[in-house]
């Protein structure tokens, strides 16, 4: 099939080397032109704008953005619509919010337009290994779609949900579930870092690969950090960026009343640490002084 994929940074641009590695005709493009260069020296062919990749393609076509959530996909979906032709396909593969996407099905369909919410796990390791992909919409979009997602996915990688939101609601769940897991491997080897043993916490991760219960593909990306950067991880700073989903999550949770006790205290303990010295521990250091007499430290 053919497919214009706009947004190639470091998802966007594997996607589209995957699909041309898989047969399809890609346009890419870019707001800047290097990434396009890139993607057309590895098969693809390039757009200098969102006019000539919609021009480039023979209806129904399939437009597929993958640019950061909010404005920037709001603004992409609409020069989409734009140039587009009735019958054609729009696919937001960002971190959307799925109640988002919801609304702009809704605008898109008034406009003769089909679209799609796909939330795409996988980061800088989907083009060797691919994607995994949740896709919300009408079936008639996904049959459209369909090759250009079996050769993104790796073999039963990815499915239908349903209606439009569905694809980015349970995207957002999987990070929310990521944030968890994250919080409970950094916690445990705080506390193994911090023990009497001195232990080879590389070692540590290469043995819990091999049949525990607690192995995963993030434990191999934690063996890898370890390899590269020793037990204290010396190399890196503590601090540690939410793209939204897990706030997301949590607010969702709230409003059907979940408890999402770990997802939420995970996403608390990322605001922790952009704090070089915390107001709140500050408040507590002078009331632990005050009714008991604990000694504090100046600064």
């Amino acid at each position: 099939m053919e497919i214009g994929l706009y947004g190639l940074g470091r998802m966007g641009g594997n996607m589209a080397t995957r699909l041309a590695r898989g047969g399809h005709r890609v346009i890419a493009g870019n707001r800047s032109p290097e990434p396009v260069q890139e993607a057309v020296a590895h098969g693809a062919v390039g757009a200098k704008s969102v006019e000539d990749m919609i021009r480039q393609l023979k209806p129904p076509r399939v437009l597929w953005a993958m640019v950061p959530a909010g404005e920037p996909t709001d603004h992409a979906l609409d020069d989409f619509a734009r140039y587009a032709s009735k019958g054609d396909v729009l696919v937001d593969g960002g971190n959307s919010n799925f109640r988002d996407s919801m609304r702009r099905a809704v605008k898109y369909e008034a406009m003769g337009l089909r679209f799609l919410d796909v939330g795409v796990s996988g980061g800088i390791w989907g083009l060797a290994n691919g994607y995994c992909m949740m896709v919300g919409g009408p079936a008639d979009a996904v049959a459209i779609a369909k090759p250009a997602l079996d050769t993104l996915a790796p073999p039963n990688g990815w499915a239908h949900f349903g209606k439009n939101g569905a694809g980015h609601f349970v995207k957002m769940v999987h990070n929310g579930i990521e944030y968890g897991m994250m919080q409970a491997y950094g916690e445990g080897f705080e506390l193994l870092h911090a023990s009497e043993f001195q232990l080879d916490l590389r070692m540590v991760s290469q043995v819990w690969l091999q049949g525990s219960v607690v192995r995963s593909w993030l434990l191999e990306l934690a063996e890898r950090a370890f390899a590269e950067d020793g037990s204290d991880l010396s190399g890196i700073k503590g601090w540690v960026e939410d793209s939204g989903e897990g706030r997301w999550t949590v607010i969702e949770g709230v409003n059907h009343g979940v408890p999402m006790t770990a997802i939420a205290h995970s996403l608390f303990a990322r605001f922790v640490s952009r704090q070089d010295d915390s107001y709140a521990m500050k408040v507590a250091a002078a009331l632990r002084n005050q009714f008991g007499g604990h000694a504090l430290k100046k600064e």
